[in-house]
């Protein structure tokens, strides 16, 4: 079954009873796990960057990243309250660090033992690093990058992963952890690749499903996508494609202040989404080609039989005059149609009666 994380990421607009509130509307959407985001605002952003045009255009303001982040922050104490509340409602609890004070938080207090690297890290090696050294599954976003920006994450990881602790860190010693038997190992049984485009909302035209298959086949790791497009239904195809985690900005309110609100579902939209990609999963079935129980009573109501097209007797030599292809489908099959032409009838039959050999 697919993996769906809610996320939750900063749409709670630093006000820890919004974040407790988006943590009920993902267990009544049946998510299995919310996903916070843990920052350090001065950690993660200079005074001099800016903010993202959807970000000018979502919160209606021109100002820092910084100024536009301090807003969004969560205390460290908030964090454990929300994990906490997590477990007494029986969903996961997972959260992004955007700086290494964050991530030891995760990894120390919270205890987390997955980890999500998001797309703007990606590039970032010395912390993609401390993400593998923890040893811990990881789950790599890959928004704005391409192959070889792939390829040179997942050599830092596998490194992270097999090398001791006193190994030198070069990119040579990242190559080769990435080429060998023992790091690909790592790789398979713990990292998964997650297909983003990083735009809020994300156009239908650079959303490129297909990556996820070229990125399946070169890595040869579970692939999955982190959708930003407006509405479900391109989250729902990524499944059917074969995504092993979809996850989904989710939001109590898209009218809200906020750089990622408009790019959010509301609860009944991210309990509408989860259960398609359940039914998705559902239908995916086994790859086997054979008829389904529940249609297997059909065959004779839908199928045809050989039946009498007129009466004949006992001894008459079977003709195209004499054969029709009729329901109901629980006689012989009109595959042995040329079969009987030319035979002799061994019993009387009245028109519309099922053949018999």
């Amino acid at each position: 079954m697919t993996l769906i994380i809610a996320e939750a990421g900063v749409n709670h607009n630093g006000d820890e009873e919004m974040a407790f509130a988006l943590v009920d509307a993902a267990v009544a959407a049946g998510a299995d796990i919310v996903k916070f985001q843990t920052f350090n605002a001065k950690a993660l952003a200079t005074a001099a960057a800016q903010q993202a045009d959807y970000q000018r255009t979502n919160t209606g303001q021109i100002e820092s990243q910084l100024a536009m982040l301090r807003r969004l922050e969560l205390s460290y104490d908030a964090h454990l309250r929300l994990q906490a509340y997590c477990q007494q409602q029986g969903i996961g609890f997972l959260s992004t660090a955007f700086d290494e004070q964050s991530l030891q938080f995760l990894l120390g207090p919270l205890k987390l033992t997955r980890l999500k690297i998001p797309s703007g890290e990606i590039t970032n090696a010395p912390f993609v690093l401390q993400h593998a050294r923890s040893g811990h599954d990881l789950i790599v976003s890959t928004g704005m990058a391409d192959l070889a920006e792939i390829k040179a994450a997942l050599g830092v990881i596998a490194f992270g992963y097999i090398a001791t602790t006193d190994a030198q860190p070069s990119q040579q010693a990242f190559n080769q952890a990435f080429a060998s038997e023992q790091g690909q190992l790592a790789l398979r049984q713990k990292v998964t690749l997650l297909h983003c485009t990083t735009e809020y909302p994300a156009p239908p035209e650079d959303i490129n499903l297909t990556a996820m298959d070229t990125m399946a086949a070169t890595f040869s790791l579970p692939v999955g996508y982190s959708d930003h497009s407006a509405g479900i239904h391109i989250a729902i195809a990524a499944v059917a494609r074969g995504a092993t985690v979809i996850e989904k900005h989710f939001t109590l309110d898209r009218s809200l202040p906020g750089p990622d609100h408009k790019a959010s579902l509301e609860p009944a939209e991210l309990q509408n989404m989860v259960s398609a990609i359940r039914d998705v999963n559902l239908a995916m079935g086994d790859g086997i080609k054979r008829p389904a129980p529940s249609e297997i009573a059909n065959k004779a109501v839908a199928r045809k039989s050989l039946v009498a097209a007129c009466a004949i007797r006992a001894g008459d030599t079977l003709t195209a005059a004499h054969i029709a292809c009729k329901r109901p489908g629980n006689g012989i099959s009109p595959q042995r149609y040329w079969e009987l032409l030319g035979t002799v009838a061994k019993y009387d039959f009245a028109e519309g009666d099922l053949l018999a050999d």
